[in-house]
């Protein structure tokens, strides 16, 4: 891979409401009022994104792809989840990662501020339905 991800994992992370970056410990750091979500790594020998995962997460994605997804260090033991960025990138897949630590560390309110911009995606029999102010028709 020849493209810094930087650029476009920055595009992710500050999409998101009221998130900043800010360094720490020599690389970027993404926040949401102070905490983090998400970090860029460079060191290791490998170009990653650090980010929080829901429990049991971790396990199952470090055990179905070691190659892409990884226990980081000093936080793996939180369940965070090391996703690689120096290999071929899913971006969906990385945004999908990003969205979810965010909803994790941000304020409830905040959280609500993301669900209502971003689309939500209907399956099954549920598909041909749609939602308005909660109700479904």
């Amino acid at each position: 891979m020849t493209d810094d991800p930087l650029p476009r994992l920055r595009r992710i992370c500050l999409a998101l409401p009221e998130s900043t970056e800010k360094e720490a410990w020599g690389d970027p750091t993404f926040r949401v009022r102070d905490k983090i979500f998400a970090m860029m790594k460079y060191g290791d020998g490998r170009i990653s994104m650090w980010c929080k995962a829901p429990p049991g997460v971790q396990s199952i994605l470090v055990g179905a792809d070691p190659k892409r997804f990884f226990v980081p260090p000093y936080v793996g033991h939180k369940g965070w989840i090391g996703v690689r960025l120096d290999i071929t990138i899913d971006w969906d897949e990385v945004a999908t990662h990003a969205q979810e630590s965010y909803r994790m560390t941000a304020p409830r309110r905040r959280r609500a501020r993301l669900d209502h911009t971003q689309p939500t995606t209907r399956t099954g029999a549920d598909s041909a339905r749609t939602q308005t102010k909660g109700k479904i028709r």
